[in-house]
């Protein structure tokens, strides 16, 4: 007997869920059907599958689920191939099979962190903890191409349905999975959350409903997105991205991650507040590096709502910024003085002029985020010197949000997969968190 599966949302979690499907010759067995806030698959809402398309090999960082590294060679040999790469060796080292991928005669961007030692050392003995990867780079004009080649594999099974411009607003479990959407209610058998960030709404509907589906809920990352010139950076560009955490004087944790050399800032849209992201494309360089350094902020008892403090602080920013749609702009020395920006220096921003103002962000961060982020800033200059130009851009908020770890061993036939169940935040370990689940139905 075919059972009815639905999946809410169509991004990195999804595809790895339907992949796994395929693979696994279980996709059969289901009548499956897609719902997908954004009105097609290139309007997707989870920006990871549209957004600079950097996956990664680690098992340090990505998420907190152990993804064997097969299964992650396996996400990155998916996302080539549906990217039109092609490879030109063998399978016999996994590494350099998945570097020699290539398309129209260009090589896949690769890049392995801290590979050398004495750039590892430096780092180390300066107080940082350097994260080692390897590294696979897109870009967000690729990932159009991605995209679509992904969705027309899935939807070539006749038993695959995709409903676009659909929000599921709430969800009833029961002996079947009830959702309620913007176009009616639907029931099935064996039910998949994977909106992604981008879903906290309905996520913290379930939690609500459902508080024994959550294991913990106690953190949120808060943040800038920094820009600065190439050249600072250009010595670090083998390695493409440079990651790496720091104990800040406050004592909390910052990290800097999601580096995009040559690349530009954006906006990432919620649906009640704007945030500030950052990408590369293949093809279009620009004079700019992007990066997030993030303070990762950690709440005990009575305090539950770490997702709605980040919420707000975002709301925050775009309140000073004057429109929902907004984020505030800042040269770091402003910052870092006290003052509001009212004029910028050598660097350009890549960002829209019609999506920032310049303002102070210290208006908007606490004073333990602010002093954090002015540490870490200032103790990478001794690294990477440059960093903390007066110059330099930072736009804010950055905020993510992996507060709630969803239990999928609490409701049988329910399935919450990706960055939304808390447990993973990165392209790779989404898609590899749904590969692994559906393998297991």
């Amino acid at each position: 007997m075919v059972k009815k599966l639905g999946i809410v949302g169509f991004g990195a979690a999804a595809i790895g869920f339907l992949e796994g499907l395929i693979e696994s010759k279980k996709i059969q067995d289901y009548e499956i059907f897609v719902f997908e806030k954004g009105k097609d698959h290139a309007h997707n809402t989870i920006s990871g599958v549209r957004m600079d398309g950097k996956i990664f090999i680690s098992r340090s960082m990505g998420g907190e689920l152990d993804v064997p590294l097969d299964v992650q060679y396996r996400v990155v040999e998916l996302y080539l191939t549906h990217s039109g790469y092609r490879p030109t060796r063998d399978r016999t080292d996994p590494i350099e099979y998945l570097k020699s991928f290539e398309k129209n005669g260009k090589k896949i961007e690769f890049g392995e962190s801290f590979a050398d030692e004495e750039t590892y050392r430096k780092f180390y003995d300066n107080g940082f903890e350097p994260i080692k990867a390897y590294f696979f780079h897109l870009g967000t004009d690729v990932l159009r191409e991605t995209n679509n080649n992904l969705f027309q594999r899935f939807s070539s099974f006749k038993n695959v349905h995709f409903l676009f411009d659909t929000t599921v607003e709430d969800v009833e479990l029961g002996s079947k999975h009830r959702i309620i959407t913007s176009k009616g209610e639907f029931e099935f058998d064996e039910l998949v959350i994977a909106v992604g960030r981008s879903g906290h709404r309905l996520m913290d509907r379930l939690k609500a409903k459902y508080p024994q589906l959550v294991k913990e809920n106690y953190y949120v990352d808060i943040g800038v997105r920094y820009e600065l010139p190439n050249h600072v950076m250009e010595d670090l560009f083998d390695m493409y991205e440079v990651k790496v955490r720091y104990k800040t004087r406050t004592g909390y944790v910052c990290r800097l991650f999601c580096q995009n050399p040559a690349g530009k800032v954006t906006l990432e849209k919620y649906e009640d507040f704007t945030t500030v992201n950052g990408y590369s494309d293949t093809y279009h360089k620009t004079q700019n590096t992007n990066f997030a350094v993030l303070v990762t902020t950690r709440f005990t008892e009575p305090f539950k709502d770490p997702t709605g403090y980040g919420k707000n602080l975002a709301k925050l920013a775009n309140i000073l910024a004057g429109d929902k749609e907004k984020v505030i702009l800042q040269t770091y020395g402003d910052f870092k003085e006290y003052r509001r920006t009212k004029r910028l220096g050598r660097v350009h921003p890549t960002l829209d002029e019609n999506s920032f103002i310049l303002g102070d962000a210290n208006l908007v961060f606490p004073s333990k985020i602010r002093e954090s982020l002015v540490d870490f800033i200032e103790n990478l200059d001794r690294v990477i010197k440059g960093v903390a130009y007066f110059d330099n851009l930072l736009y804010a908020v950055e905020v993510k949000f992996y507060s709630n770890k969803f239990c999928n061993d609490v409701v049988e036939h329910l399935h919450v997969i990706g960055d939304c169940s808390g447990w993973t935040r990165s392209i790779q370990y989404a898609t590899s968190m749904g590969y692994m689940r559906a393998l297991k139905l």
